[in-house]
């Protein structure tokens, strides 16, 4: 008989529990939508007592920023993957700012030296650029990028310096070196950085 009386007074318990939260939940959502219904008609009246001026400059800011995402829309080409041995520059041809993708892949473990990137200046002379140590005991895989820049240092004065044919060789094997070109385009935003000559 206990066993019977607890029951109904846990039961009563639980259905008391389940009505209050119930109550508390559709008092809540009607205390919402009365305030949306507040708000809405006063948000209205201000739009429409605003300025239709301001609201004109700022559609047009917003269409002038829109057109200038279209108008600066790229698409960078295929990777290619042109290989020599166990390294893979990713194009043949690049945009000046984009970025020269490398990857190096299952080097054997007597192999080392390093990747030179390298402008020729002249019929005998060429001007490195950078250089990328490996060495396949220690590492026999790992990718690499270069940003090829204007630099001062390196004698890479203005655009005529960076465009056209490089090189990469990879000094201390026999693996054929790797041409690629820097054509005379632009990677969108990075107009600033080719404009005026470092030197």
């Amino acid at each position: 008989m206990k066993k019977y009386y607890s029951m109904i007074i846990t039961s009563s318990i639980v259905v008391g529990v389940i009505l209050l939260i119930a109550t508390f939940y559709y008092t809540q959502e009607s205390e919402l939508n009365e305030a949306i219904m507040i708000e809405a008609p006063n948000f209205e009246q201000n739009l429409n007592n605003s300025d239709t001026g301001e609201i004109t400059d700022i559609a047009k800011k917003l269409d002038d920023i829109e057109k200038k995402a279209n108008d600066n829309s790229y698409t960078p080409a295929p990777r290619e993957w042109i290989t020599s041995g166990p390294f893979q520059v990713d194009r043949s041809k690049y945009l000046m700012g984009e970025k020269v993708f490398i990857k190096i892949g299952g080097l054997d473990v007597k192999e080392k030296g390093q990747i030179a990137f390298l402008k020729q200046t002249n019929d005998t002379h060429y001007t490195v650029f950078q250089t990328i140590p490996f060495d396949g005991a220690k590492k026999s895989l790992f990718n690499y990028y270069t940003d090829i820049k204007l630099s001062k240092v390196l004698g890479l004065c203005s655009v005529d310096d960076i465009l056209g044919e490089w090189t990469v060789v990879f000094r201390g094997t026999d693996y054929a070196d790797i041409k690629f070109e820097i054509i005379n385009e632009i990677l969108p935003g990075e107009e600033d950085s080719f404009t005026n000559s470092v030197c």
